[in-house]
């Protein structure tokens, strides 16, 4: 028989264990107040190349079946995007909100460090408001100036979820290509289901 003390050293190391298993395997819980889902930035997030039923915002609010707000204006940079965060984000009850922005900035030589000082200060205060952000980074092979690394450090600072490289695979294939810059409707699906990923969890 094992002897008490033995036994006693036993069951308290088990519950240690089982504590420590627990604290680290459960998730931390998310608590988002806010009621909309909302997307956020540029032509991308617009739809461009595609009907404005096909947008991502619009094929992601038929893969979660509710509304889904789409706050994307072709053109946008993100210090335009900064300039209109209250009354396009703040203002309209977020729940979680959906960013793609940056490629403007890029495509116009905007200063890395400018761009992700702005995109910054977009995600903390949409954070702010008690809102999730989940941020669509962009990889441009040749002309990425940086931008991926400042994406991957933004969410890392932020605690922001990234979907790094939201248009990998659809650049260049011209059956999920509008344009150079742009998807069709198959391309903005795939985004959509690139996102949906992201945001499942927290639905």
């Amino acid at each position: 028989m094992m002897p008490r003390f033995l036994f006693l050293t036993f069951i308290v190391l088990l519950l240690c264990l089982l504590v420590c298993l627990n604290s680290c395997t459960a998730p931390e819980p998310v608590s988002l107040s806010g009621e909309n889902i909302i997307c956020f930035g540029d032509s991308l997030t617009f739809g461009t190349g595609a009907p404005h039923d096909k947008s991502y915002p619009a094929r992601l609010s038929e893969m979660i079946g509710q509304p889904v707000i789409n706050a994307g204006i072709p053109g946008d940079t993100t210090a335009r995007a900064l300039l209109r965060l209250e009354q396009d984000v703040l203002s309209q009850s977020p729940r979680i909100v959906l960013i793609t922005l940056g490629g403007n900035d890029l495509k116009n030589g905007v200063d890395k460090n400018i761009a992700f000082k702005n995109l910054l200060e977009i995600v903390e205060a949409i954070q702010a408001s008690g809102a999730l952000v989940i941020i669509g980074g962009i990889k441009l092979l040749f002309w990425d100036r940086g931008y991926e690394e400042e994406f991957e450090k933004l969410a890392n600072d932020t605690g922001a979820i990234l979907v790094p490289d939201i248009l990998g695979g659809l650049m260049g294939n011209e059956k999920l290509m509008y344009d150079t810059i742009h998807p069709n409707a198959a391309g903005y699906e795939i985004m959509a289901k690139r996102f949906f990923k992201a945001i499942e969890p927290y639905l």
